[in-house]
């Protein structure tokens, strides 16, 4: 006789209630920043680096609170519309989150905020699949930047590598990675030894909403296709 469904053991570990939850915390805190801030701006960023990024929001927090996550959970935060907007005019500022958006509300003043993310930027090793922003080739000979011990795990990414005199030698020329096209996971390794980094961190401000109105900065991707 086949069992019951109804009798069939759940382990709470699988349940979804703990995502509900999480998505309803950042609903209540991103409705609390809206009390507490002035202003609300979104922002876009390429390249994301969680280390400098949390360095920025950290000497920010007295004055500023980040929210980066799902886009949907941040649009029904703030309201899709007028309708359900937690500010008057601030359900504009949903139609930004679209893609690495994020959203920050803060008391800083506008140029104050502007030179912040104008001049936030480091630049990182470029990741697999991101694109490669300078071709990158060595030439046939000696690779002095290498210990010997290197020379195995050289040749498993592809570089035609061998040991001459404990010196490891390059027996052609090797292209590591083209520029404009997508880094491998080999390449990714590769320029992570020598040193080149290609994949910049930064933020771009898309728009800016506070009591006195909403304003486009910058128009996001999703609407740049469009025009």
């Amino acid at each position: 006789m086949p069992k019951s469904k109804r009798n069939k053991l759940v382990t709470l570990s699988k349940t979804k209630k703990k995502g509900r939850e999480h998505k309803e915390s950042i609903v209540t805190a991103v409705r609390k920043a809206s009390e507490e801030f002035r202003e609300l701006y979104v922002f876009s960023f390429e390249n994301m680096r969680n280390g400098k990024f949390k360095a920025l929001r950290d000497e920010l927090k007295s004055s500023t609170r980040f929210f980066l996550g799902s886009n949907k959970v941040l649009q029904i935060a703030i309201g899709k519309g007028p309708s359900d907007e937690v500010k008057e005019g601030i359900h504009k500022a949903s139609e930004f989150l679209c893609g690495n958006t994020g959203m920050l509300f803060t008391n800083l003043p506008n140029e104050e905020v502007a030179r912040i993310f104008t001049d936030f930027e480091e630049l990182d090793f470029a990741r697999t699949g991101s694109t490669a922003t300078e071709t990158v080739e060595l030439n046939e000979g000696p690779l002095e930047q290498f210990t010997h011990e290197m020379e195995p795990f050289l040749r498993k990414q592809g570089m035609p590598v061998r040991l001459n005199r404990g010196v490891v030698e390059l027996v052609g020329d090797y292209t590591v990675c083209r520029e404009g096209e997508a880094i491998s996971p080999e390449a990714s390794r590769i320029l992570r030894l020598l040193g080149v980094k290609m994949a910049p961190f930064r933020m771009s401000l898309l728009c800016r909403w506070s009591p006195n109105g909403f304003k486009v900065l910058k128009a996001p991707e999703s609407q740049k296709a469009l025009q």
